[in-house]
């Protein structure tokens, strides 16, 4: 405080004209003088108090001994610091005893004890790292080195915030304890200081005998002033170490290099030190630890070790074949027990090295210590999956059986109205059944094993794409009112009549049924290169794809549009045996399933926008969620793998349900649920919840198993597929019936 008003008033002086008489220089010397007392008593509050500090134990610094304040030994300084120091000291000396003159308080014990109450400016023995600012070692846990260079740790306060509050309740004196943050410990205050430090926040000086009103005196002055001007703070190169002390530090390090100094030896453990780990356990340490593991023992030698052993423990020529037919790992004994007249004519152990060594390396391999066993309950280990009648509807029993084919039904679809079933079957026909009744409508004869049938899934037309062999039909059965008849032929005669019917790439050829084929509902034929095995809508029912497997060549997916007529190869070049396809039921993506991936098309890009890794030996089928944002898939090797395209190219969920080969699987349009069906007979329904929030993780419980096939030439389900608007599901299967289960 008293510095401040100092700089004040200098800084006034700054505005006149440098002219004033000799007293200026005066008295600026007192004013300075002054304000070096006050800064004296100030450090004169953690000064009183260091020298009992170091008197008492150190069990307030800290809990161990590495974190106690180490001092230095007087290592030298530069002679101008001593000088410096020696004047500080003869100054502060003129001032006490002008002060005792003053005050007429001198006594011979003060003279004697003059270092007890010593307010100089030294720094504490304590200190290890100088007068600098502490908050330089603010975020390092050491606060200095001692003379071996090794870092003296801060004292370890242990303190927490309910020991200071508990503290605080009880400790009378902890409303005048003060943390010195140069020697880490706790300062008591007394009355003296507590005055003190009351008298500077009021805003007072430090001395009681200051006088802050006395008469003004000229300071003008014409003089080059000794005394800064200025209040700035000190230069950073005042903490620098001098040239001396570097010069000095240079010579040591010189002398340590040559070797004439030696510093403290520290014991070299270069040799290395060996324990032997099995020596008197019972009294060791070791011993005494709950966990502890003992030495293995060696059993004590029977009678087969015996020279003379007794007759029954001697081998008989079998047990002699046997043994040495058996491994060594398999063998009750490691040698053949043999008879001898005296100890004399006992040979060496032929296998006594490698015996040791065996038993050497399982003490160096055996645990020291048991394993902890964690008890968990088993069933802590399920996941919390809600019950299977929390979710319902789904489907449970078999309500009908459609009979009537006779060989195996490959195939199945359900119109989008839910009123109709179509079957396509090995014995070359296919069937619409009505649904509720099981009744079979309409037969038609294709001439051909039926691969695959697909409804379209426009209502506004009544159409079906059947594929057999090299031809893709498009049927119409006429199974709906006559406006959506009337569309249907409208969408197929949609042609112009001028305009030629297009090929596309010159290999798949457009025609149109006669005769009795028109008469049994078929309208177009569609002739490809090679055999198709799939066909599949767009949601718009505009469109159909068509797969045909094939490694030799690149046209394996041909896209078809029915209203003008026209087919288009997309790939130019297949990477992989295509197995099926299918449409996004939203956006313009288009995606293949080879064997082992599922690719996905950008169909407006035209170019490959993610691929998905199944881990799958062979994709049997897929299936996209109407969402879009999730796929399902069957393999061969009875797996059914979940991907949230969302989330990653690997599998969410890897289901293994199924003992033998998945051959379908199946989502439903509205409800929760998809299906699997596999050669095993059965057909497990899953609930699937995909929730908006993309940070929650889809909910799949498997919560029905439905069994309704006989297994027909170690073939089960073949197909399996989902009523457009009720929790039902259809299957067909290798027994040539198809099983609604509501």
């Amino acid at each position: 405080m008293r510095g401040e008003t100092s700089s004040s008033n200098l800084k006034k002086s700054r505005r006149f004209s440098l002219q004033a008489p000799l007293t200026t220089i005066t008295w600026m010397t007192e004013n300075l003088h002054r304000h070096t007392v006050t800064e004296r008593a100030l450090q004169q509050i953690f000064n009183f108090n260091r020298k009992p500090a170091d008197e008492d134990k150190d069990d307030d610094l800290s809990d161990s001994e590495d974190s106690v304040y180490s001092g230095l030994e007087d290592s030298g300084s530069d002679s101008e610091e001593e000088e410096g120091s020696d004047e500080e000291e003869g100054s502060d000396d003129d001032d006490d005893k002008m002060k005792e003159k003053k005050e007429g308080e001198v006594s011979e014990e003060k003279k004697k004890d003059e270092y007890e109450h010593d307010s100089s400016d030294e720094e504490d023995i304590r200190n290890t790292v100088g007068n600098i600012p502490m908050e330089w070692y603010k975020d390092f846990p050491h606060i200095g080195y001692n003379l071996d260079g090794k870092k003296i740790y801060k004292p370890i306060r242990n303190k927490d915030e309910l020991d200071d509050f508990l503290d605080k309740m009880e400790n009378p004196e902890y409303w005048r304890t003060v943390h010195d943050k140069q020697t880490g410990s706790d300062i008591v205050l007394s009355d003296d200081q507590v005055e003190l430090v009351n008298r500077l926040q009021r805003g007072q000086f430090g001395d009681v005998n200051f006088n802050e009103y006395e008469p003004m005196v000229e300071f003008f002055s014409s003089d080059v002033m000794i005394h800064p001007v200025t209040n700035r703070p000190a230069d950073k190169r005042s903490f620098i170490p001098s040239l001396t002390e570097k010069e000095k530090v240079s010579k040591l390090v010189h002398a340590i290099k040559m070797g004439w100094i030696k510093p403290r030896r520290v014991e070299d453990d270069g040799r290395g030190r060996y324990y032997n780990l099995w020596a008197s356990e019972d009294s060791s340490i070791l011993a005494r630890h709950k966990m502890h593991l003992p030495a293995p023992k060696i059993p004590l030698p029977g009678h087969h070790e015996s020279y003379n052993p007794p007759p029954e423990y001697l081998f008989t020529d079998e047990e002699r074949a046997l043994w040495e037919q058996q491994d060594p790992a398999d063998r009750k004994l490691p040698f053949v027990p043999r008879k001898y007249s005296s100890l004399r004519q006992v040979p060496a152990f032929s296998q006594f090295i490698h015996e040791r060594f065996e038993r050497c390396l399982d003490l160096y391999l055996c645990p020291r210590q048991r394993k902890m066993r964690v008890n968990v309950n088993p069933e802590d280990l399920i996941p919390q999956l809600p019950k299977p009648k929390d979710l319902q509807p789904f489907p449970t029993t078999r309500s009908l059986v459609y009979r009537g084919h006779s060989g195996l039904v490959r195939s199945i679809s359900v119109s989008p109205s839910g009123q109709w079933l179509a079957s396509g079957s090995d014995d070359g026909s296919v069937r619409f059944w009505e649904v509720c009744s099981s009744r079979c409508m309409k037969t038609v004869q294709v001439g051909g094993a039926v691969k695959s049938v697909a409804w379209n899934p426009n209502p506004s037309v009544c159409l079906l794409a059947v594929a057999l062999d090299s031809v893709v039909l498009i049927l119409s059965p006429s199974l709906a009112d006559k406006q959506v008849i009337l569309s249907s032929e409208r969408l197929l005669s949609a042609q112009q009549e001028g305009e030629e019917p297009a090929e596309g790439n010159g290999s798949v050829v457009w025609s149109e049924a006669e005769g009795e084929e028109l008469n049994q509902g078929l309208r177009l034929k569609i002739q490809h290169p090679k055999a198709v095995h799939q066909v599949v809508w767009h949601a718009k029912g505009d469109y159909l794809a068509s797969v045909m497997p094939d490694n030799t060549s690149h046209l394996q997916v041909y896209i078809h549009q029915l209203s003008r007529r026209r087919s288009q190869n997309p790939f130019s070049r297949n990477k992989g045996l295509v197995q099926c396809v299918s449409f996004h039921p939203i956006r313009p993506y288009f995606f293949v399933a080879t064997q082992r991936s599922i690719r996905i098309y950008n169909l407006v890009k035209q170019e490959m926008t993610k691929k998905l890794q199944t881990n799958s030996k062979w994709i049997s089928s897929m299936a996209v969620h109407p969402g879009g944002d999730h796929v399902i898939c069957g393999s061969y090797d009875c797996k059914l793998s979940w991907f949230d395209l969302d989330l990653s190219t690997k599998p969410y969920k890897m289901l293994r349900h199924h003992k033998k080969a998945v051959r379908g699987v199946a989502y439903h349009r509205l409800y929760p649920l998809f299906a699997s069906a596999s050669d095993d007979g059965s057909v497990i329904v899953c609930h699937g919840t995909v929730y908006n929030d993309l940070l929650q993780n889809p909910l799949i419980v498997p919560v029905k198993v439905l069994r309704g096939h006989v297994m027909t030439h170690d073939l089960g389900v073949l197909d399996v597929t989902f009523h457009p608007t009720q929790p039902w599901v259809f299957s067909s299967g290798a027994d040539a019936t198809i099983c609604l289960f509501t």
